[in-house]
This record gives C-alpha cells, structure tokens and sequence, in this order.
C-alpha cells in the first residue's frame, strides 16, 4: 500500500506538470460522493476533516473528455474555490463552463475566471425527497423539471451530462468509491492517491470509445496511447521523495508518515 501510495501522488504531480497550458472550449463540473473511514452521520468531532464525506470535484473537456483538473474533501465553499482556481490556472482561453446547482460554483467562477468566460447552471428538481443526504441515496431521484440558468455571458450550451458519465467511469474503476460494500477508502491518503492514478490512467491509458483515442491525445498532451508500464514509470519518476505534510488537495500527511 505504500507503493500504491507513492505512485498515487506521483500521479497527481505528473497531471501538475503535464495538463496546463490547455485550450478547452467548454468545460463540465460536477461532484462524485464518497467517504473515507465511516459514513458522515457516524462521525465526531474528534473525526476531524479527514472522515466521513469526501467529495470528488472533477472538472473535464466536453471536446477531448480530458480530466483537467481535480479536488477531493468536503463539499464546500473552500474546496470549490479551490477546485475553480486549479481549472483556471491550467486553461488560457475563455471557456464555456457548465456546473449543477450548487451555490458555491457562482461565486468560485466569478472569482477565478471573472468575465473571461461563459457559464451556466443546469438544474434539475426531483420528485420524491430532493434533499435526502448521498450517503443514503444509492440511485439518483425521478427527474421531473430539467432547466438551464445562464450565469456569465450567454453560453450555448448548458449541460453535465458529460461529467456525470464521468462520475460513473470512476465508480466503475475504482472499488474504493461502490456502493454496499466494505471496500471504501480507511486514510484519506490513499483515497487521493487513488484518484490521482485514475485519472492520469484515464486521461494517458484509456482509449475513449467515442473519440477512439485517449483523452490526452485528443488534448495534445501525448501522441500515443501509454502503457500501464510507461505511466508507473513516469508517476515514479515524480512522486516525492519525502511526502509533505500538507498537500494543496488535501491535508493528509503527519509527521512524514501517510495518515
């Protein structure tokens, strides 16, 4: 697990030091549950941040379904900033944005992109208990009401439809985040380090079915489809030498062991 570990964060700084520069006509936001240790209703104060509930922001290209950017911890307004900031810092243009509902993208957006975007919410009303918590609910809710709001600009598409497909491709590839079973993240360590390796697999490895190319050629980051080999070795090739004890996705290293 320690190896798995380090290749994990060598995965999250190889997509740092590879997936920036980028032109991404639209880009779609969305957000995948998860928890790390114990569900959040079974959690105390002593729990700290670092149980319960983990969301996974996931921001990728609606052209190349490249994953450009990533944040995994609670679902607030901290981490969607934060989340926000990381996607700006890594595009150059002024892209068409689309998100669900949750209030704290409006105003993420406009800090990070300002007017040098467009950007629209897609919200959706549900029949039965909209506000029942994810932890609870194990498929999504009759959709009765689907409307676009245009929040910067006039975009012309509103839609996640792209990035909620998404959601399912990690459930699918990772056993940490199925539902029903007891194979959940136990250290919020190796729950990011298994996002990062997924995505730099899905964006390097996997071959797309639409586009019939992987997500990184379709967004000129490589011209060939990698091998496992080729992506362990270049996820070893960055990974820390010394972990430090505050990641900027996470706070999840104590006194130079993995938590």
């Amino acid at each position: 697990m320690r190896l798995a570990a380090r290749v994990g964060f060598g995965a999250i700084e190889f997509h740092d030091r590879t997936v920036h520069s980028l032109q991404v006509p639209r880009l779609e936001l969305d957000e995948a549950w998860s928890f790390v240790g114990k569900k959040e209703r079974r959690c105390t104060p002593a729990d700290g941040i670092e149980k319960g509930d983990q969301y996974v922001f996931l921001g990728m290209s609606a052209s190349s379904k490249a994953i450009i950017s990533f944040q995994v911890g609670k679902r607030n307004e901290e981490n969607t900033k934060l989340f926000v900031q990381d996607l700006r810092e890594r595009i150059i243009n002024a892209p068409e944005i689309s998100t669900d509902g949750w209030a704290s993208y409006e105003g993420a957006i406009e800090e990070a992109f300002g007017a040098h975007c467009t950007y629209g919410q897609i919200i959706k009303a549900y029949s039965g208990e909209p506000e029942i918590d994810a932890a609870r609910r194990y498929s999504p809710g009759h959709v009765v009401a689907v409307s676009g709001r245009a929040v910067v600009g006039a975009p012309r598409h509103i839609s996640t439809s792209y990035s909620e497909r998404q959601n399912l491709s990690l459930r699918m590839a990772s056993r940490r985040f199925t539902r029903l079973t007891n194979g959940f993240s136990k250290r919020v360590a190796y729950h990011l380090a298994a996002v990062g390796l997924y995505v730099a697999h899905f964006n390097f490895c996997r071959v797309h079915e639409t586009l019939r190319t992987t997500p990184a050629m379709a967004q000129r980051l490589t011209d060939h489809v990698w091998t496992v080999g080729e992506l362990l070795t270049a996820c070893l090739d960055n990974a820390p030498v010394k972990p430090r004890k505050v990641h900027r996705r996470f706070t999840v290293i104590q006194g130079g062991k993995m938590e």
